[in-house]
């Protein structure tokens, strides 16, 4: 298969390549040349910009396009119109964001309601589907992943859990250790995306995996470090709330059961996803991986500017502190 990856050299894309290349399939990638000029020595590069000149794909042809980088409508039509030759199968990586509320403790599929409006991550993935379905009707796959995880995460943000849990000690866990999370593992989301384009399946899918408790993806993360000594003391929500933290940033993959618009983020139903040929990997080896990478040198290019702002080690004993409690 001619298959082509917009983007392909930060997070996903490069893990979509691996498994491209792993099947077989001739890839050809277009990304801004930015980073990662030394990967895939033998995948044909193409320089373009999603906000501007796209002009390199001008009179070339793909049997499917896996597009890894659209953040708004703009970018797809865009991207769509350069190919001349006539769009091929697109499978369009977008997310839960689309659709905007999630209202606690209450499971959500695909049937549920995009999110309004043209601002904000959420509200442009929805427009960028839309421009998506109307351009390209019956010949497209959406895909909608939740927290995507693993080796080579630029945000930091599940990361900050093995990373943590090494350092040992103490360890501020967030809400009820049975609270429910769901997180994907970069490669089985990268997986799936180049299945869909295989197979030309078309719909839309939750690309979430399986719910678990929070303190089992805690659990995974002693696994992965068992030298270190960690123990977790458990602060609930409303404690949490009152002592400033920031959900799902400073605490990843904390977000208050109760909140009436995000409370049910990590809620997402994959029924549809599993049935079309996502499979999961265990979480201790996402851990376990994801470690390693953190651990190991970085890339001389690599871009820290998405790392999102976790909690500090001061932070985290001035809440341990703010009130007696028995570490679990």
């Amino acid at each position: 298969m001619r298959l082509l990856i917009l983007g392909g050299t930060v997070f996903l894309g490069r893990h979509v390549i691996d498994a491209a290349l792993a099947r077989g399939h001739a890839v050809t990638m277009l990304n801004r040349g930015r980073h990662g000029r030394g990967l895939f020595p033998e995948v044909e590069r193409l320089v373009g910009d999603r906000d501007g000149d796209m002009s390199a794909l001008r009179g070339r042809a793909f049997d499917a396009v896996i597009d890894c980088t659209a953040f708004n409508p703009a970018q797809v039509e865009r991207g769509l119109a350069a190919l001349d030759t006539g769009a091929p199968h697109v499978v369009l990586v977008s997310s839960i964001s689309a659709y905007g509320v999630f209202p606690p403790h209450r499971v959500f599929d695909e049937s549920a309601p995009l999110a309004p409006g043209h601002e904000g991550y959420g509200p442009l993935k929805a427009r960028a589907e839309e421009a998506l379905t109307h351009a390209l009707p019956g010949r497209h796959a959406i895909v909608r992943p939740g927290l995507i995880v693993g080796p080579h995460d630029p945000t930091g943000r599940f990361t900050y859990w093995p990373t943590r849990v090494a350092r040992g000690g103490e360890i501020l866990a967030p809400g009820r250790p049975e609270r429910p999370v769901q997180v994907i593992d970069v490669r089985d989301l990268a997986a799936f995306c180049l299945t869909l384009a295989e197979s030309r399946v078309t719909g839309s899918f939750n690309a979430v995996g399986p719910r678990m408790p929070m303190h089992a993806l805690l659990d995974a993360c002693v696994q992965a470090a068992p030298e270190a000594g960690a123990r977790f003391t458990w602060l609930p929500d409303d404690l949490l709330l009152v002592l400033g933290m920031a959900p799902w940033t400073q605490l990843p993959l904390w977000l208050p059961e109760n909140d009436p618009t995000h409370g049910g983020m990590l809620l997402g139903d994959a029924t549809r996803a599993a049935a079309a040929g996502l499979t999961c990997r265990a979480i201790e080896d996402t851990a376990a991986d994801t470690l390693g990478w953190a651990l190991a040198p970085r890339e001389p290019d690599w871009d820290a500017s998405k790392l999102v702002a976790t909690l500090t080690p001061a932070r985290e004993a001035e809440c341990l502190g703010a009130r007696p409690v028995t570490p679990a």
